[in-house]
């Protein structure tokens, strides 16, 4: 990163750099380097040294946008190689594949499906992200009729699959306006499929197997006005895709290959290996993952996958620290203190709920950690645990000092106690232990 900033450096003028709010010019391109300031702030580049510096300090992945509104799909503006290097930033979106050669009956069944799954883990709401459809029956206008079946794009975004340009022409005219993503041009029909993207504003995916030929292909697309490009490098196996989608990421972070800076395309259909496919997706840099209609397993497996790999790793998902009733209660219900890790809380309040025990979730702020890692950390502090207790008014709500503790906390106990004025009560390790725990050991 610091090589990189000093090269930028050499390319700015030396000028006060006040003029754009730096201190210094290398302070700019610190900034510059680490995609945390804008070529255009400095009022003193000349246009050939903006052309050369956007080029190095833009996203290496370039963002697309599949559909409009409140559902869209953005794509790509990724950074790195590695999750754990900096983080992912843009899910990719599932979308559920069918065929205009199927009865309108089960189009309509899947599309509503696909509309209406929600997965909620740890507090959010996990969503399938629109509907693939193919043109099997070759038709121009039952794909057009299907396309619109499936709401036209208008309630979901959609991904246009067919062979020729006449089929596209007939669902663009019913869907252009939403943004579906064309699929595919190759170097037989290019032309034609960029001169439609372009015409609809539509996102284009380019699809050859040959990587050169590929990174070609998407010069030709951009340069004839079709800049929202994906890549389709048609794998022939799970292996394959894995090997060749690790291949266009490296080079599209390492600058090498421009033609190659776009989100990667997945069509597990032709796979035969659904949940693996889909897996192999999310882990390994898809941007738009097309698979056939999913069991309720398979749809929660990639669904929480996602999610997972998706979520910084620097930043843990979290709750708001603070107090949370659970089962109406009163004034004798037990004070059980926990971290704000969202995992740790959901898990806990399930089986809270799930017990009818009336108690008090008392949530401390240790950063999104887990209850152990908090501990080790010195997150969670007998000194954390006395000054939660003031600024919540845990004491207003009960008529006891008796506050529960994880068992991984335990080490704190004494010192909570001798920081709190409370009795601490440790109470077990696992989660599930805990209402058996309180039916046994709460008493007030």
């Amino acid at each position: 990163m610091a090589m990189k900033a000093l090269d930028i450096y050499k390319h700015l003028p030396k000028t006060n750099c006040k003029k754009c709010g730096y201190p210094t010019c290398l302070a700019f391109a610190m900034k510059l380097a680490t995609g945390k300031a804008e070529i255009e702030a400095c009022p003193d580049l000349d246009p050939e040294t903006k052309t050369l510096l956007g080029g190095v300090t833009r996203p290496p992945v370039r963002l697309v946008q599949v559909g409009v509104g409140e559902r869209s799909v953005p794509v790509g503006e990724e950074f790195v190689l590695f999750r754990h290097e900096k983080t992912f930033y843009h899910p990719p979106g599932i979308m559920v594949q069918v065929s205009d050669a199927w009865p309108e009956e089960k189009v309509r069944f899947v599309v509503e499906e696909v509309r209406d799954t929600v997965v909620q883990r740890v507090g959010q709401d996990l969503v399938l992200n629109g509907i693939a459809v193919r043109n099997e029956s070759g038709l121009p206008d039952r794909f057009a009729a299907t396309v619109t079946l499936a709401g036209g794009g208008s309630s979901l975004p959609l991904v246009l699959i067919a062979d020729n340009p006449a089929s596209f022409e007939a669902a663009l005219a019913v869907a252009g306006n939403y943004r579906p993503l064309i699929h595919a041009a190759t170097e037989e029909n290019w032309e034609e499929l960029a001169a439609l993207a372009k015409r609809y504003g539509c996102p284009l995916t380019v699809r050859t197997p040959n990587l050169p030929n590929l990174a070609a292909l998407a010069g030709k697309c951009a340069d004839a006005g079709a800049p929202d490009l994906l890549l389709d490098p048609v794998p022939q196996s799970l292996s394959g895709f894995i090997a060749t989608a690790t291949e266009i990421r490296r080079a599209a972070i390492g600058r090498t290959e421009p033609g190659l800076g776009y989100p990667i395309y997945l069509d597990t259909v032709p796979l035969n290996e659904t949940d693996a496919a889909l897996a192999a997706g999310i882990l390994k840099y898809a941007g738009i993952i097309v698979a056939p209609p999913l069991a309720h397993a398979s749809r929660e497996a990639a669904l929480t996958l996602r999610q997972n790999i998706y979520t910084d790793p620097q930043k843990p998902i979290q709750v708001t620290p603070g107090i949370y009733p659970i089962n109406d209660p009163g004034p004798s219900a037990p004070i059980l203190l926990t971290v704000n890790f969202s995992l740790t809380y959901f898990t806990l309040l399930g089986y809270l709920e799930a017990s009818g025990i009336p108690s008090y979730l008392f949530i401390a702020d240790t950063e999104g950690l887990s209850v152990l890692t908090a501990v080790a950390g010195g997150k969670l502090t007998e000194t954390l645990v006395a000054e939660s207790l003031k600024e919540f008014n845990v004491g207003d709500l009960v008529d006891h000092r008796l506050l529960v503790i994880p068992g991984y906390a335990a080490p704190l106990s004494g010192k909570i106690e001798d920081a709190t004025g409370w009795k601490v009560l440790v109470g077990p390790r696992d989660g599930a232990d805990l209402p058996g725990y309180l039916e046994a050991e709460w008493k007030t």
